[in-house]
């Protein structure tokens, strides 16, 4: 099979089915053009004005520029636009601001928080030594244990963000705790980075010292990431600035993406317009109007619902995993992922919760009365599932047969088939018709 012909049906899937995977989205046409442009061509190690090859006049321009775009749009007074993606983003910041004796603190990976902020099957956990705070079952930062582990250990960096939250950050909960233990406070808000700029998440700038976003998700725009750093951060070391861009070059990487910058700079051009505001605030009524529809199903939320485009369900009650949800409902056209639980008992891979988000459904256009017929159909599937474990595979959802990979094999191949499911993804496909992708 040639790549063309991948593309192509790449295209289609994106097209038949529902993305609700809260952190992908779709880049517009714009975005897309500028990630194959000639500044693929270019190597461009260093930055504008000293690179260690010719031939950088355009480039200097292009990232002086983004640069621009993105300090505007965040309200910082720096920002490096260079980053590849959001993992080696983090490790470039622990280089920059941490020694290796000094501790970080971070949400703990079973209760929602990311790889690259110190956990332990990253190279984050080796490079810098972690201890790791919780949330609550209510999915609630357990701020006590923040606030005394910050105490006991006077972290030299203290992290907020994750892949699972359903609240409001409380910047200025973290901010006092940092401030009192003198750790940097950083923010990844790679999640939520687009509701930020488009005003639908209070910002944590006036807060926070340094922040980590990625570039795709609710922002739009390529794969990739930016660091900023805020006047708080200036002020609290005036060498901030110039220790994050020796961390990024040569510290963790060599010459920059530069298609990916200029696709970026189309992204800020986008997240600027006061249209975005509308489709920022868009993503959080349909992710609340989702999540209502899904409550009254009798589906557990983390956190009782929603306040941003994430929506967190404990699969517990329904009787499956999260492994189970997530295929049976690719089966029918419904792509959402699998999420451990605060107090998870299972695995990572099997876990018992399933993750969802409206941002790429907002983009193609969907508002509140269609997130309640994706409720019906998410349920659907979902029961569906449910009958099916019931039944021929009534192995897999049991936690102490989650080695029964002959059978987890059959039901993957069996959602491709099943009746019901099939069904659901040919409504799905029709409907989605109505809705087309950038």
């Amino acid at each position: 099979m040639e790549i063309e012909e991948l593309v192509k049906l790449e295209e289609k899937r994106q097209t038949e089915t529902l993305t609700l995977i809260p952190s992908e989205n779709y880049a517009s046409k714009k975005v897309r053009e500028a990630m194959g442009s000639v500044f693929a061509n270019k190597y461009a190690e260093g930055y504008p004005g000293k690179r260690y090859y010719q031939g950088n006049e355009f480039v200097d321009q292009l990232e002086r520029l983004v640069q621009e775009k993105a300090k505007a749009l965040f309200g910082v007074p720096f920002v490096n636009v260079q980053p590849l993606s959001g993992a080696p983003a983090n490790l470039a910041i622990l280089k920059a601001l941490m020694n290796k004796e000094d501790i970080q603190l971070s949400q703990h990976l079973s209760t929602g928080g990311h790889l690259s902020m110190g956990q332990e099957a990253s190279i984050t956990s080796e490079y810098r030594r972690p201890q790791y705070y919780h949330l609550t079952g209510s999915g609630e930062v357990d701020w006590e244990e923040l606030e005394a582990l910050a105490l006991k250990f006077h972290p030299k960096v203290i992290w907020s963000g994750g892949t699972g939250y359903t609240k409001i950050f409380d910047w200025k909960k973290y901010a006092d705790i940092a401030d009192k233990t003198g750790a940097y406070f950083v923010a990844d808000i790679s999640h939520i980075g687009g509701l930020v700029a488009g005003g639908a998440h209070p910002s944590p700038v006036p807060y926070v010292d340094v922040i980590m976003t990625t570039t795709h998700k609710t922002l739009r725009g390529p794969r990739g990431a930016m660091i900023m750093v805020t006047e708080k951060g200036r002020n609290k070391d005036q060498e901030l600035e110039n220790k994050i861009n020796k961390a990024v070059f040569p510290g963790i990487q060599g010459g920059p993406h530069m298609e990916n910058v200029a696709a970026l700079g189309m992204a800020l051009d986008e997240a600027a317009d006061p249209e975005f505001k509308v489709y920022a605030n868009q993503i959080v009524l349909n992710a609340r109007k989702l999540a209502e529809g899904l409550k009254i199903m009798n589906y557990e939320l983390i956190g009782g619902g929603t306040q941003n485009h994430m929506i967190w369900i404990n699969l517990e009650n329904k009787g499956i995993d999260g492994w189970t949800a997530a295929w049976g409902l690719e089966g029918a056209g419904l792509v959402a992922n699998r999420q451990t639980i605060p107090g998870e008992k299972r695995s990572a891979y099997y876990p018992s919760g399933l993750r969802l988000g409206t941002p790429a459904v907002t983009t193609r256009g969907m508002k509140e009365k269609e997130m309640e017929r994706i409720a019906k159909w998410l349920n659907g599937a979902i029961e569906r599932c449910r009958e099916m474990t019931a039944g021929d595979f009534k192995n897999i959802g049991n936690p102490d047969r989650e080695t029964d990979q002959a059978a987890r094999k059959r039901f993957k191949e069996a959602v491709k088939t099943d009746e019901v499911l099939t069904r659901i993804r040919g409504e799905v496909k029709m409907w989605s018709e109505k809705f087309p992708v950038p």
